[in-house]
C-alpha cells in the first residue's frame, strides 16, 4: 500500500472563546488550540498540533480564525471539516478545510485581518449577547469616535496601543480601515469590497437596535491587545473625555500610558484573515 504523502491542510475555524484561556496552548488551561489539536489527534490517531494564524486572547471569539495542520491520512479533504467538528465541543467548529502547498506560512503569508468589536450602550443587559459584547450603558458620540478612528488609518507606530507585555521589535503596523458604525446598518465584515448592507439580527430586539456600536479594524497585523486598546481609547473619545485630535498625540507618545483603558475581551471577534 502506498503511504499517502503528507498534506498541508488550511482550516477555517469559528469559536466562542468566552470560556477559554485564548488560542495558544498553555499547560493546565483550556485553550482553543489545545482542544482542536486534541480533536484532530482523536480523528487521525497520532500526536499532532494545529498551528494558528492569530493568537486570540482569553475571552476573544472568532468567526474566521485560520489553522494549519499536516496530515498523512487518506481522509478526503472535503470530509475533514465535518470529521473534526464532530469531535469538537459545541462552541467550536471547523467550517472549511482546503489543501495548501508545502511551505504555506499560516502566519507570514497573512495579507490582512479584520477584527470587529461590539458595544451595547442600552440600559437593559442584552443577556443573549452578553458574552460577545461590552455592555456599556452610556451615551457615545459615534461621529467623534469615527473621526478619531480615521486618524489611525495608515502605516504608523502603534506602540501606545500595544500592551507593555508586547516585546516585539517593531510596533509599526498598517491599518487599512478603522470604522465606527452605529445601529444595524453596518459594513458587512465578510464583504471584500466593504459595501454597506443591513444585517438581520433575529434575536436582537429592534427596540434597542440603535444601541449597538461596532468598531471594525482591518490591518496587516496587530500588536498584543492593540485592538482592545484602540477601542478603549475610542470610547474615551465617544464619552467626551478627550477630543478626536488627541489620537495624534497618543500615537506620537509611543507609550501605553498615553492611550485609554483596555476594552473587555468579550466584545472582540476575529472576523476573517486574507492571504
Amino acid at each position: 500500500i502506498d503511504l499517502m504523502a503528507v498534506r498541508n491542510i488550511k482550516l477555517t475555524i469559528c469559536y466562542d472563546g468566552s470560556e477559554y484561556h485564548g488560542w495558544q496552548i498553555q499547560p493546565g488551561k483550556k485553550t482553543i488550540q489545545g482542544v482542536i489539536s486534541e480533536a484532530v489527534q482523536n480523528l487521525l490517531g497520532c500526536k499532532i498540533q494545529v498551528f494558528g494564524a492569530s493568537r486570540t486572547d482569553a475571552g476573544v471569539s472568532a468567526l474566521g480564525q485560520v489553522g494549519l495542520v499536516q496530515i498523512d491520512s487518506p481522509i478526503p479533504t472535503e470530509n475533514l471539516a465535518n470529521a473534526i467538528t464532530h469531535r469538537l465541543p459545541p462552541e467550536i467548529a471547523v467550517t472549511e478545510a482546503v489543501e495548501v502547498p508545502n511551505g504555506f506560512d499560516v502566519i507570514g503569508a497573512v495579507k490582512s485581518k479584520l477584527y470587529r468589536y461590539t458595544i451595547f450602550t442600552g440600559q437593559v443587559r442584552p443577556v443573549l449577547q452578553i458574552r460577545h459584547c461590552w455592555h456599556l450603558p452610556a451615551e457615545l458620540d459615534t461621529i467623534a469616535m469615527a473621526e478619531a478612528a480615521k486618524i489611525l488609518v495608515g502605516r504608523k507606530d502603534f506602540k501606545s496601543f500595544a500592551s507593555a507585555a508586547d516585546k516585539r521589535e517593531s510596533s509599526v503596523r498598517t491599518i487599512f480601515r478603522c470604522d465606527v458604525n452605529s445601529s444595524c446598518v453596518v459594513r458587512d465584515a465578510y464583504c471584500e469590497k466593504g459595501e454597506t448592507q443591513t444585517t438581520q439580527y433575529d434575536i436582537r430586539n429592534t427596540q434597542y437596535e440603535n444601541d449597538w456600536v461596532y468598531v471594525d479594524v482591518e490591518g496587516d497585523g496587530f500588536l498584543y491587545n492593540m485592538v482592545r486598546n484602540i477601542v478603549g481609547t475610542l470610547v474615551e473619545v465617544g464619552r467626551g473625555r478627550c477630543n478626536p485630535e488627541k489620537i495624534n498625540q497618543i500615537l506620537e507618545a509611543k507609550n501605553r500610558t498615553a492611550a485609554g483603558p483596555i476594552a473587555p475581551a468579550a466584545g472582540l471577534c476575529l472576523m476573517w484573515i486574507k492571504y
